[in-house]
């Protein structure tokens, strides 16, 4: 793969810390600015709420067993742990805000209490988050969870982003649900 000008220089840049504060700054900007708009629609909070039912006695092996047969599925043409979380309504909201972003959000997933993905804009490289700060320190962290990521190289996307995660809270209760992560191309933050 021949990597662009821009993008060698972005892969460049990122690798010192003022410029990877400055995307984190960027990354923030952008939050604020285009996602808090839809980023507790009631379709999300809805398919968090109805997935939590289901998965809230999930023991580590069940979980375990749902991830591995999620990336054993990646790549195939039957996907049948995969194609709930990306033909759903839902993910026909976040394939929606991918498209009206102009190139600037490159994915999105929501995620239940478990760190189990509800719904995707398009397919993760793994069913499981809750092992991953996108996850621990959003959802883990209560209602004011947030999480920024370093800008790297994404294998599902193939494009240096930078990830903004959150808690996902149910607007009725007040309680954290899960979490929503937004991938953010780094060459539209320039």
């Amino acid at each position: 793969m021949r990597l662009s000008p821009l993008t060698f220089f972005v892969a460049s840049l990122v690798a010192t810390p003022a410029v990877s504060d400055e995307f984190t700054g960027a990354i923030q900007d952008f939050y604020e600015r285009e996602i808090t708009a839809w980023a507790n629609a009631q379709v999300l909070v809805d398919a968090v709420n109805a997935q939590n039912v289901q998965t809230a006695g999930y023991d580590m092996a069940r979980i375990d067993a749902l991830d591995k047969a999620w990336r054993a599925e990646v790549g195939l043409a039957d996907t049948p742990t995969i194609s709930p979380v990306i033909e759903n309504v839902a993910a026909d909201f976040l394939r929606q805000q991918v498209a009206s972003s102009g190139g600037q959000i490159t994915e999105i997933f929501v995620m239940d209490a478990q760190g189990l993905n509800v719904a995707a804009s398009d397919v993760t490289s793994d069913f499981w988050q809750g092992d991953e700060a996108k996850h621990s320190e959003t959802f883990g962290a209560g209602g004011n969870g947030f999480h920024i990521s370093d800008i790297e190289l994404d294998d599902s996307t193939q494009r240096y982003q930078g990830q903004v995660s959150f808690t996902l809270v149910d607007p009725v209760t007040g309680t954290p649900i899960g979490a929503v992560t937004v991938g953010i191309d780094a060459e539209s933050l320039l």
